[in-house]
């Protein structure tokens, strides 16, 4: 069989089964905007992202044999990408002990900077802090993880999760105070 960027997904599910590489190429940039999206949330740069993302569809072809279709190929993937990256965390997580600092219950982040911020704005601020608080950051907000689950997931105590997001989210107001159009200072 012939494989095309306008190839459908059933037509590159098969032949990423029978492991043709072209058909892989195709799956891999088809999805990759998507899956890249997932990654850079939880690592600290491109080129983190890019190597998660790799690992990720390494596991993706492996599987794909596995795969049913009673859900989206993009959101199967997607949970492969999210484990993918959650496994990069525990592997270079900092912070291992339960700090159970006099968190402050809600650091708020004023609701007018919020207001003016787009996506790519949000994940260059997220790229200033510490890879632990900005995966809990990322996974309580952005996600919508409670503590119970973050702390399960990266193998930290709950009061860590807290105390990693109370962290992310006053490192967060300094430098949105300071939040330019066209940078992030900092």
């Amino acid at each position: 069989m012939h494989y095309s960027q306008q190839s459908t997904d059933e037509a590159l599910i098969q032949g990423c089964r029978e492991q043709n590489r072209l058909a892989q190429k195709y799956l891999y940039t088809k999805y990759y905007g998507r899956m890249v999206v997932i990654c850079k949330r939880y690592t600290k740069n491109e080129d983190e992202a890019i190597d998660v993302l790799n690992r990720a569809f390494l596991k993706i072809f492996n599987a794909i044999g596995d795969y049913k279709a009673t859900g989206t190929l993009s959101g199967w993937m997607a949970r492969i990408v999210f484990n993918c990256s959650i496994d990069y965390i525990r592997q270079n997580k900092r912070y291992n002990k339960a700090m159970d600092f006099n968190i402050e219950r809600d650091v708020q982040i004023a609701p007018e900077i919020i207001d003016q911020l787009v996506a790519e704005d949000l994940y260059q601020a997220l790229n200033h802090l510490p890879d632990t608080v900005r995966a809990v950051f990322s996974l309580y907000v952005l996600d919508g993880y409670k503590h119970r689950e973050i702390a399960e997931l990266l193998d930290i105590s709950i009061n860590t999760s807290k105390w990693h997001l109370s962290t992310a989210k006053k490192n967060l107001q300094k430098l949105l105070k300071n939040y330019d159009r066209s940078r992030i200072a900092i």
